[in-house]
């Protein structure tokens, strides 16, 4: 067998493999399938179940897409740019043609074939993507999470190395530490991160705090915040934590939020990174114990809620925070009369100062490319200032780059810029596709169903050190 065809075989394999965990196995990610009763996921990466786009401070309706726009077949020609995505509903749309048509106004002699492939989680990108690489018939560029859930397609060679022709020195010097380990997996460039939301905020109702007596900045760790979600429920009618059980999720950031708010980041990118949970078993089973015992603060119907509907108890003063992303705030700018810092605020979740919980999207360059000096093209200008500030105050994130101006974003995005630039760090997010594999992420979202149902801590430490371990 020639290298050639070895490399081939290869290929085909690792991807048939993958085919064979699910659809969730290659690009379907993050835990969402759009709001109003399943998996509500994020604004950025996920669906925000109606939370809508809303400008500069928007958050995109991200998987609750319809299924109108393109069927994400067909290849494009050598001039033709072919990009296929899931961002077919409300501002993620709008974010998306921003950036093609500032990209299309540098290089009007490159033709974009604007082909979505809309579902769930980007459940249908994956099958399509799958199909199409087998076939060795991919598009110029798709849309995917950076960090491991690129693993598949790093380990079937299937994705070309940037890092000469887009990577220049310029733009590695703009990215901070955390999205640039995110676009290189194996330490070498495939991906251009293009928007980054934050994972560990705790965001909150300023009335029911204030009639509570509680001051969300002086929480100094995650245990700490049952104390106050105590007083809370003493003092007023609302509850201590708003939150949904109905779909894993939501309980998985929540709990590798208080696992890097009891430890470190370190620690916990060398829990995943290491294959073995053993090593750091009581501090899983620490943030496991602090997770079940925040229950007890939830509404009562968390059960039965999608998260953007636990999310509007904030809004109406029915709870008195929500653990989520910042896609969050997308719901509460669409909210006549809430306004930021008056009727809602943030603090970076206890314990988690200077974290900066990375989840992004970014695009690739897939090898056997159809048009390759076009895709380039593309992947620098999705890197680039111009690029990342026509896309980002649309779609409610911030620019991974450190050097976009801030004045097209408003006041709540600018004070996540600002601490995204301070950050010490910037971990990469199990609920949302970056830390582990996807076969990984979708054994441990396993152990979390149980989890939510019998709340044994054990047993879930158990599943999560079996996913982690590969048994």
């Amino acid at each position: 067998m020639t290298d050639d065809n070895q490399r081939d075989a290869t290929r085909r394999s690792v991807l048939k493999g993958a085919s064979a965990v699910g659809t969730a196995g290659l690009v379907g990610l993050a835990g969402c399938t759009g709001g109003g009763g399943g998996e509500g996921g994020d604004g950025g990466s996920g669906g925000n179940g109606g939370s809508g786009g809303n400008g500069s401070e928007g958050t995109s309706g991200g998987d609750n897409a319809s299924d109108s726009g393109g069927s994400g077949g067909g290849g494009g020609g050598s001039g033709e740019l072919e990009l296929v995505h899931w961002w077919t509903a409300g501002g993620e749309q709008e974010a998306l043609n921003a950036l093609i048509e500032g990209f299309e106004e540098k290089y009007p002699d490159v033709a974009v074939n604007n082909n979505p492939a809309p579902g769930g989680a980007g459940s249908a990108l994956d099958a399509v993507i799958k199909n199409r690489v087998l076939n060795e018939n991919p598009p110029s560029s798709f849309q995917i999470w950076p960090g491991e859930a690129l693993r598949p397609y790093l380990d079937s060679d299937v994705l070309d190395d940037i890092g000469d022709s887009v990577w220049t020195s310029e733009m590695q010097d703009a990215y901070l530490q955390g999205p640039k380990d995110a676009a290189a997996p194996n330490d070498t460039f495939v991906a251009v991160p293009l928007n980054i939301h934050r994972l560990n905020n705790l965001f909150y109702n300023t009335s029911v705090m204030e009639e509570a007596g509680v001051d969300p900045s002086s929480i100094s760790d995650p245990k700490a915040l049952l104390d106050a979600m105590a007083t809370i429920e003493e003092n007023t009618d609302a509850a201590g934590m708003a939150q949904q059980t109905q779909s894993p999720w939501s309980t998985v950031q929540l709990w590798e939020t208080v696992f890097i708010g009891e430890q470190d980041t370190e620690t916990f990118k060398s829990m995943v990174e290491s294959g073995d949970a053993s090593a750091n078993e009581d501090a899983i089973k620490s943030a496991l114990t602090t997770v079940k015992d925040y229950k007890e603060y939830f509404n009562q119907d968390a059960g039965s809620i999608s998260w953007d509907q636990a999310n509007s108890k904030v809004i109406n003063g029915e709870a008195a925070m929500i653990h989520q992303g910042d896609w969050a705030a997308g719901q509460y700018r669409a909210q006549d009369g809430f306004e930021y810092e008056q009727d809602w605020n943030m603090v970076a979740y206890p314990g988690t100062e200077g974290v900066y919980s990375i989840v992004m999207d970014s695009f690739v360059m897939p090898s056997n490319n159809p048009s390759p000096e076009a895709t380039k093209k593309w992947l620098q200008y999705a890197g680039s200032v111009e690029g990342q500030q026509k896309f980002n105050p649309i779609k409610g994130s911030i620019p991974p780059r450190t050097d976009v101006p801030t004045d097209p974003f408003g006041p709540f995005l600018q004070s996540q810029i600002e601490e995204f630039k301070n950050s010490d760090t910037q971990p990469p997010t199990i609920a949302h596709g970056t830390a582990v594999p996807p076969e990984v992420k979708t054994s441990i979202e396993e152990a979390f169903s149980g989890f939510i149902e019998n709340w044994n801590v054990d047993r879930a430490y158990s599943g999560i050190a079996d996913a982690i371990s590969g048994n």
